[in-house]
């Protein structure tokens, strides 16, 4: 290994800074994957429970193995960091997938929400969100949620 590049390794590893590797270019898994982060993280606690059941989502829906899931988690995290809100993740669904699909998103986030046991007043708000941005009815969201209660 080159000098330099042990060098600038070796600053890393004590500041914990890293180099910024570029995003892929977003599409509706990734963009739902961003969601369920989002729903995730709204409540400003990022429970295991949470974690593994994107994981376990992602995996499901897109037929990844668990280590897959997991890169592609990782992967959304960094995009919802740098995303200013959800508006251009879920327009990207609601343009490209049917309504059963949009619905079914809105059911995985349901899951991702209640995985940690909790429903908390920032969970309800950005799921709601979600729902308005996917343009679905207020019905459809009711259903996605109990859905998501009997898994």
């Amino acid at each position: 290994m080159e000098a330099t590049a042990f060098l600038t390794r070796l600053k890393q590893a004590f500041t914990g800074e890293t180099t910024a590797e570029p995003l892929p270019e977003v599409d509706e898994k990734l963009a739902l994957g961003t969601l369920m982060v989002r729903v995730a993280l709204s409540d400003k606690v990022y429970h295991l429970t949470e974690i593994s059941e994107i994981d376990h989502l992602l995996g499901q829906f897109y037929g990844l193995k668990p280590v897959e899931a997991a890169k592609m988690r990782a992967t959304c995290e960094k995009l919802e960091k740098q995303a200013p809100d959800s508006d251009e993740f879920a327009h990207m669904i609601r343009e490209t997938v049917s309504e059963d699909t949009r619905i079914s998103a809105l059911e995985a986030m349901w899951k991702v929400a209640l995985a940690d046991g909790k429903r908390t007043p920032e969970e309800v708000e950005v799921m709601e969100h979600a729902r308005v941005d996917l343009g679905l009815t207020a019905e459809q969201c009711n259903a996605a949620r109990i859905t998501a209660e009997g898994h």
